[in-house]
């Protein structure tokens, strides 16, 4: 199992789109997002999803779900003929403004604008838990590979946060209850077999897993509690309670956090 140092917001960039309805949203989010993929275990995790492509020189990529291009970018510095895809015409006019010479397209995981086996390489990190449909976007992701092209997937499973609690029932209760409101939380945990299922071979999954102590993460689990809350989970004094007790473990520098993230790769077969 390879262990790395993850930044979680960037975890979120997926839900966070979803929820910038405006401009100063938009920007906002764009700036967070830029400053969690600069990070150093940010930088490590998309590193590895590019190595387990494995793809030799001018082969062409997809970056489903591409955001502001980051990915694109870094995948044509590798000498890859990278094409970036995403759902946000936002976040497309963000990308091609900051990248006007890469190959940006608006389009979703369901419906990709490229030809039957048009690229070598297909990527999507953080993208899958917000598929209702799964299976249905790696079908499409086989209709676009080239036989024999490469796989790559990264994602967090919603479901498996671990967090240290004086009420370890009631962290349970928060952490499953806040899954349950993204379309597919347990996708992550899925890949492996997803990839099987869908005819993919030589499959591997690796488990990343990133620790956070710092007070600087303690928006997102008192997050956490006020989502769990709000779908009617746990009561309001519930959530008090246990946002008191997380409060107090960051002052005191007693905060645990750990997010496991996976990496599936595999191939299409010939």
């Amino acid at each position: 199992m390879l262990m790395v140092a993850l930044d979680f917001m960037s975890t979120l960039s997926r839900m966070l789109a979803h929820m910038s309805k405006d401009n100063n949203s938009m920007e906002s989010l764009i700036k967070l997002l830029d400053v969690a993929d600069a990070l150093p275990g940010a930088v490590a995790l998309r590193t590895r999803s590019y190595d387990l492509l494995t793809l030799p020189d001018g082969a062409a990529v997809v970056d489903v779900g591409c955001g502001a291009g980051r990915a694109v970018e870094e995948l044509a510095q590798r000498g890859m003929s990278s094409i970036g895809v995403d759902i946000s015409e936002e976040m497309i006019a963000v990308a091609r403004h900051r990248r006007p010479h890469a190959d940006f397209r608006i389009g979703d995981a369901f419906d990709l604008p490229l030809d039957d086996g048009q690229v070598a390489g297909y990527r999507a990190d953080k993208v899958f838990h917000e598929l209702a449909d799964a299976a249905k976007a790696l079908e499409e992701a086989r209709r676009v590979l080239a036989p024999g092209g490469r796989i790559v997937l990264v994602g967090q499973d919603w479901d498996a946060f671990i967090i240290d609690s004086d009420d370890p029932v009631l962290t349970r209760a928060i952490v499953h209850a806040r899954a349950d409101l993204v379309p597919n939380p347990r996708a992550a945990r899925r890949y492996r077999n997803l990839l099987l299922d869908a005819g993919f071979q030589d499959v591997q999954v690796e488990t990343h897993v990133g620790v956070f102590t710092d007070t600087a993460m303690l928006p997102m689990l008192t997050g956490i509690a006020e989502g769990a809350r709000a779908a009617g989970a746990i009561t309001r004094e519930q959530e008090a309670a246990w946002v008191s007790d997380q409060r107090a473990r960051a002052q005191a520098g007693r905060m645990f956090l750990a997010l496991p993230v996976f990496v599936a790769s595999g191939s299409r077969s010939r």
